[in-house]
C-alpha cells in the first residue's frame, strides 16, 4: 500500500499537462483530476470570495441504502435519478446533492464537482465555529455504508486522493480531515462505525514518508 493505485493516473497523464494547477500535474487549471471519470453536476455553486479550502470531509452512500453497485449514486448527483426504480428514491427525489469526488467499492474514482467550486456535501454543518461547510471544505463520497466495511481498494484510492488534495490545498493537516458526523454532529452519521480511521490515518502517515 506504499503507492496508492491513484498515483498511477500521474504516468497515465504525463508531466506536461496543459493548464496544471501544480507540479503534479494532476489536478488542470479547471480543478478536475486528470485519470478519473468526470461527470459534471449541477448541484454547486462559487464558493465565498476569498474563501480558502481547508477542510476535507469524509462521506458514505449507497442507493437504495446498502445496496452497492450501478449508477445510482451517479444519477443523484446529476439529478437524473429515475424514482420509479425503487421506493426509496421518492423520499429523496427533493434533493440536490452532489459532492467532489465519488469512490466506489471496487476503487474506481468518479469527480461531479471542480474542486475549486463549492460542492453541496455538507449541508447544515460546522467546524470549529465556522459553519457552511461547504464554503471552505472539499467532500469525498465512499460507496458503503454505516454498517458496512469499506474495502481495501477504497482505503487506497482514498490515501491516494487525499494526498494529491493536501498537495494542492496544504492547509487541510491531518487534524482537518473529518467525517460527515463530526461536522454535523446528531444530524449525520456517516462514514460510520464501519470506516477505519485509524487504518486510514495510518495509510496517510507511512503514506507521506515516503513521499
Amino acid at each position: 500500500m506504499d503507492k496508492p493505485i491513484i498515483k498511477s493516473a500521474r504516468k497515465a497523464a504525463g508531466e506536461s499537462t496543459p493548464g496544471q494547477l501544480n507540479e503534479s500535474g494532476l489536478i488542470d487549471s479547471m480543478g478536475w483530476l486528470v485519470g478519473v471519470i468526470r461527470k459534471p453536476s449541477p448541484n454547486f455553486n462559487a464558493r465565498p470570495a476569498h474563501a480558502a479550502v481547508d477542510l476535507l470531509v469524509i462521506h458514505n452512500i449507497s442507493l437504495p441504502p446498502e445496496q452497492f453497485g450501478g449508477a445510482y449514486v451517479d444519477d443523484f448527483f446529476l439529478n437524473q435519478l429515475d424514482t420509479d426504480e425503487h421506493p426509496y428514491f421518492r423520499e429523496i427525489e427533493h434533493l440536490q446533492v452532489s459532492a467532489h469526488f465519488f469512490i466506489r467499492r471496487d476503487g474506481q474514482v468518479v469527480q461531479f464537482v471542480s474542486v475549486l467550486d463549492r460542492a453541496w456535501h455538507a449541508g447544515q454543518s460546522e467546524w470549529l465555529g465556522l459553519a457552511d461547510c461547504n464554503n471552505y471544505s472539499l467532500g469525498i463520497e465512499l460507496e458503503g455504508s454505516d454498517n458496512s466495511l469499506f474495502t481495501e481498494l477504497q482505503y487506497q484510492q482514498l490515501v491516494g486522493l487525499t494526498q494529491i488534495l493536501r498537495g494542492q490545498f496544504p492547509a487541510i493537516t491531518p487534524e482537518r480531515i473529518v467525517g460527515h458526523s463530526d461536522i454535523a454532529p446528531g444530524r449525520k452519521t456517516d462514514p460510520g462505525p464501519g470506516f477505519d480511521w485509524l487504518h486510514y490515518r495510518s495509510c496517510l502517515t507511512k503514506s507521506d514518508l515516503h513521499s
